[in-house]
């Protein structure tokens, strides 16, 4: 690859914006204007309304266990580096160890289950991921694991076994990300949580950056 070529960048995170799908009965995302421009201010200026976990977003262990630590606590080395993003299309309920390719030895890995990521509708039957999975991950050394659905777990669950999975391995969980058109392989993955303190979560603003030896 040429030295001065520059490292494409892909945006997966979703946009922002009243309307944006949220799990049934959170916080719908809102924004409204405090000072305005148009009204005599010099600058424009806006309030938002949205739950931690709008849109692409970092769970923090406080989400699942009392007493764990907050988003603004985590170290934020699992969401900088080197992942691989795997294809789990057609994977159905479950991603499960059988669906696992060659990790590359990746520390970070991210799963495709969306034909078409349902960016105007909330999908109530997203696939999950098994906690069996979470196990395999963890064993080969994984330290992040993400998802273009909205949740490790599927909706009904009240056991939340993937999520206490991902505890109990220590590692950092990334869901809603948008994946359309992103091929199967090597990324640098930057997707940084704000440091809210007490915060159970937080939107990110995630990328995937091409590699140098890509």
């Amino acid at each position: 690859m040429a030295a001065d070529r520059q490292l494409q960048i892909i945006d997966i995170s979703q946009k922002l914006r009243p309307g944006v799908p949220v799990w049934p009965g959170d916080t719908e995302f809102a924004q409204a204007g405090t000072w305005q421009m148009g009204e005599g201010s010099p600058v424009n200026v806006s309030a938002l309304t949205l739950s931690t976990h709008t849109g692409a977003h970092a769970d923090a262990p406080l989400h699942y266990a009392e007493g764990a630590p907050d988003i603004a606590s985590v170290d934020l080395s699992a969401y900088l580096g080197e992942c691989l993003v795997v294809d789990a299309r057609g994977c159905g309920e479950l991603v499960r160890p059988e669906h696992l390719p060659d990790l590359q030895g990746a520390a970070r890995v991210l799963f495709r289950t969306y034909d078409q990521f349902p960016h105007e509708a909330w999908d109530a039957q997203h696939s999950a991921i098994a906690p069996s999975t979470i196990e395999a991950l963890a064993a080969q050394g994984v330290v992040l694991i993400g998802m273009d659905g909205p949740s490790l777990d599927p909706q009904d669950s009240k056991t939340m076994d993937a999520h206490l999975a991902v505890l109990a391995a220590d590692m950092r969980v990334l869901e809603g990300l948008v994946l359309d058109g992103v091929a199967p392989g090597r990324y640098e993955l930057i997707a940084l949580p704000l440091p809210i303190v007490g915060g159970d979560a937080s939107p990110v603003r995630a990328i995937l950056r091409e590699l140098p030896d890509a």
